[in-house]
């Protein structure tokens, strides 16, 4: 049984500084920075090596849910350290941790939301299930695969393509929508609804 006053951890994965800022790997960085817009928060510097906000989603009273809104600034393949930190620290169960991130086997466009799974070649989940197992919510971001004969790290680090970044805004938006959802709501709710 949860206890109900520990909080959600929601960790947008993505790598720190601002020539990482527009790569198809920091959405995970995009949808947290919209969800930390909406709860009305700035992100602080946190002593597990992330930027942290806490607050509330929801509407104001009893639907409302604690979170705290993550970006690991270890850079991507060192995820688990600042991710495993932030659990301790707040205290959170692993069934209240949400793990948002850019997937290659799903087309751009396309979310699914899970509990628990593989990695999947992910250097952020790989890193994170090590450190804690691979027991918590992925809201998986789709981003399709390289064209060509393009390199996957290649493909990853690159900036979204003009085509893609005129529906971005409502992608990370629809993406937010599906981490609320999840927390206020439950997994199946949520799947049933962005797991198009």
């Amino acid at each position: 049984m949860t206890d109900d006053s520990s909080p959600w951890l929601v960790v947008g994965l993505g790598n720190p500084g601002a020539e990482y800022a527009g790569n198809r790997h920091n959405v995970g960085f995009m949808v947290a920075d919209l969800l930390a817009e909406r709860m009305g928060g700035r992100f602080k510097a946190h002593k597990a090596r992330a930027q942290v906000v806490e607050g509330r989603l929801g509407a104001p009273g009893v639907s409302s849910r604690r979170v705290v809104v993550a970006k690991p600034m270890s850079f991507m393949n060192l995820s688990g350290g600042p991710t495993v930190a932030l659990r301790d620290f707040y205290k959170v169960p692993v069934e209240r941790i949400v793990v948002v991130h850019d997937e290659l086997d799903i087309d751009y466009g396309t979310l699914r939301l899970k509990l628990g799974g593989g990695d999947n070649g992910h250097n952020g989940l790989k890193s994170i299930t090590k450190a804690m197992g691979p027991a918590y919510h992925r809201v998986r971001f789709g981003i399709g695969r390289p064209p060509g004969r393009m390199q996957v790290a290649d493909f990853v680090l690159k900036d979204f393509s003009s085509t893609e970044r005129k529906e971005l805004d409502y992608q990370v938006d629809r993406a937010a929508d599906a981490v609320e959802a999840l927390v206020l709501e439950g997994l199946e709710r949520a799947q049933s609804t962005y797991n198009s």
